[in-house]
Parts: C-alpha cells; sequence; structure tokens
C-alpha cells in the first residue's frame, strides 16, 4: 500500500480526493443494493477509494472510505497494508506497529484506524486542538520526544509533521519549533519549504549565520531558486554598510556534521547490523581500505544502507571542505532521496 499512495505524491489535491472519494462511497451503495454485481461494484469502489489517498492522503475520510471497502471484500491483506501505510505517515511509531501483530484485521482493523486518528489527527487544526484539549505543555512534551525517535524519511510523514510544527510556531514555541524541525529536514533534507521557513524565522530572530545556512542548502538544492543571494541582498540593505561575511568554512561544516549525525535511519542502523555479522575477514578487508579513504568508505556505507539523507549532509559537508571527488557521491544522494 505504501507505494500505492507514496510513489505518485505531489502536493495534497482536495477536490479531486473528495471525488473520488464520493464516487466510491456510490459504488459501495450500488454494491448492496445490486447482490449480483456486488463484486463489480466493491472494486470499482476500491479503484476510486485509492485514488482519493493518493490525491489527498490528508483526508482522514478517504483512508476511512478505503478501509471500509477492504473490510467490505474481506482483504485482510490489503487492510493490513493499509493500517501500516497509515502508520507511516504517522512515523512508524513502534507503539502503533505493535498494535498489528496477531489481530483479526476484519473484525478490529477498521476500529484500530479511527482509534489512530482520535490520538493523532491528521489535520493540523485538529491535532493542534487535540493538543490544547489534553494540556498543551504535556502533550508538547511528549510531542517533543516522539519527533526525537520517529522515522520522518516517508515524504507524507514529513508533510504531516511539519504543518503540525507550523502550528507549534505560531503558538509562539519558536524556540522549540528550531529544536524539533531538524529532526524532519535531517531525514528529509529536500523539504525546501520547511528550509525557508526556517530561514525566515532565524532572519527575523536577526541570526544571520544560521538563516544564511538554510538559504544556501536551499539554493543547492533548488539551483533555480536564488534564495541565499536574494537574503544577502537584504542583508547588505538592511545593516546599511556594516560588515558581514558569510559563515565560514568551519561552521558550514560543523552544521553539515549535525544534521548528518540527525539523519541516523532505521535502514542505516539494519544495514550496520548486518554488516557486523559477515565475519572478520569483512573487517579486516574494511581496515585496509579505511586507509586509503575512510571517507570515501563512509559515503559506500551510507549509500548501500539507503540511508540517503546521511549520506547527503555528509557529501556536503566535503564539498565544504574542499573534496570535490565527493560531488558524484552528493548526486547520488540526491537521486536516492528523489526515488523514495
Amino acid at each position: 500500500m505504501q507505494g500505492d499512495s507514496g510513489g505518485e505524491l505531489q502536493h495534497p489535491r482536495r477536490n479531486l480526493g473528495n471525488r473520488c472519494r464520493s464516487q466510491a462511497e456510490r459504488f459501495i451503495k450500488s454494491a448492496k443494493k445490486d447482490p449480483s454485481r456486488n463484486l463489480e461494484n466493491l472494486q470499482w469502489a476500491e479503484q476510486n477509494a485509492r485514488q482519493s489517498v493518493l490525491h489527498d492522503f490528508t483526508d482522514e475520510r478517504n483512508w476511512a472510505c478505503l478501509a471500509h471497502v477492504k473490510v467490505l471484500l474481506e482483504d485482510k491483506e490489503g487492510l493490513a497494508a493499509v493500517l501500516d501505510d497509515v502508520f507511516t505517515i504517522l512515523g512508524r511509531d513502534p507503539d502503533q506497529l505493535v498494535q498489528l501483530e496477531g489481530i483479526n484485521m476484519l473484525t478490529m482493523g477498521y476500529e484500530l484506524l479511527s482509534a489512530a486518528f482520535l490520538a493523532d489527527p491528521l489535520n493540523p487544526d485538529k491535532w493542534w486542538e487535540h493538543c490544547k484539549s489534553n494540556g498543551a505543555e504535556g502533550e508538547l512534551e511528549k510531542f517533543a520526544k516522539r519527533c526525537k525517535r520517529l522515522d520522518f524519511s516517508d515524504q507524507r510523514a514529513n508533510i504531516i509533521f511539519g504543518r503540525r510544527l507550523e502550528r507549534v510556531l505560531k503558538s509562539g514555541r519558536a524556540e522549540l519549533f528550531i529544536e524539533l524541525v531538524h529532526h524532519l529536514l535531517a531525514q528529509r533534507p529536500s523539504n525546501h519549504e520547511l528550509w525557508m521557513d526556517l530561514g525566515l524565522l532565524h532572519e527575523k530572530r536577526k541570526e544571520w549565520d544560521e538563516a544564511w545556512l538554510c538559504y544556501d542548502h536551499v539554493q543547492q538544492i533548488r539551483p533555480h531558486f536564488d534564495t541565499r543571494d536574494a537574503f544577502r541582498e537584504r542583508l547588505i540593505k538592511r545593516l546599511e554598510g556594516k560588515k558581514w561575511s558569510e559563515p565560514d568554512t568551519n561552521i558550514r561544516s560543523n552544521f553539515l556534521q549535525r544534521m548528518q549525525s540527525l539523519a541516523s535511519t532505521l535502514e542505516a542502523k539494519t544495514t550496520a547490523a548486518q554488516l557486523s555479522q559477515h565475519g572478520s575477514s569483512m573487517v579486516a578487508a574494511e581496515k585496509v581500505v579505511e586507509k586509503i579513504n575512510p571517507d570515501l568508505v563512509e559515503m559506500e556505507k551510507l549509500l548501500a544502507a539507503k540511508d540517503f539523507a546521511a549520506a547527503f549532509f555528509y557529501a556536503r559537508r566535503l564539498l565544504t571542505l574542499g573534496e570535490k571527488w565527493a560531488q558524484e557521491y552528493l548526486d547520488k544522494a540526491r537521486r536516492g532521496l528523489e526515488l523514495e
């Protein structure tokens, strides 16, 4: 299911999602009215419900409609895939994933989906109201802990939690926003809109170096944008002749190293565990290679583990330090992020 709703992802298109869901609901009604064409109508309902999720994964009604069709079709595996996809969007929380183990999908699956949305609404405004009604400070403390341990590598998860963080920022909690947004950006460095939001916040706070680093990153991943150059021009006018220079190599390198550390993913940990089981001969061979170029070995490890976010920041840091050979690996990491 993840491939169905994630692979052709665009920004949510609510109207198309609503239209497809309404069409699916009509086919469900037709299936109940005409038993002789029950299966045919339910298959059409499933197709339209699936399209509604593709068009707008942020609307809980689309997911509920698809899950309802799966129940009517008695498709246990399909319903399990729907739930797994929803939990992926919600950051693959282990506490949620464990609920999928050993349950009767046809009797409990739909209820589990409803409970998940009740506790963790996809709509950012509903989520924020849920936080406030349950005690904002306590809920945000739990939210902060989740942001530091969940998997946001899926683009949809990054969008959902990014919108939640926008509500946190609007509530006046800028420090919490800055702290948590790095966890999202580390796992999805191509989220240029969130980088722009962070850059604008730093600019408003007169944190020039931090703003430049954000805008520079946007221009690196979107070369046709002039965010960094436009910021420099704004700043020159604002400072009215006062001197300011771009962050030096050391500051830029430290920033990218921090982002790389945050970008440690579940895939990288799994791959590291697998590599450790290959025996001492591989370790010995690895030590020989490391004498040649340990940075190259590390880059190969990250790419082999499909830890493209960490590889992206690592390659950028190496380029900042003058290692021109890292450009090839930066391009590979960028392509990997685009495919995810």
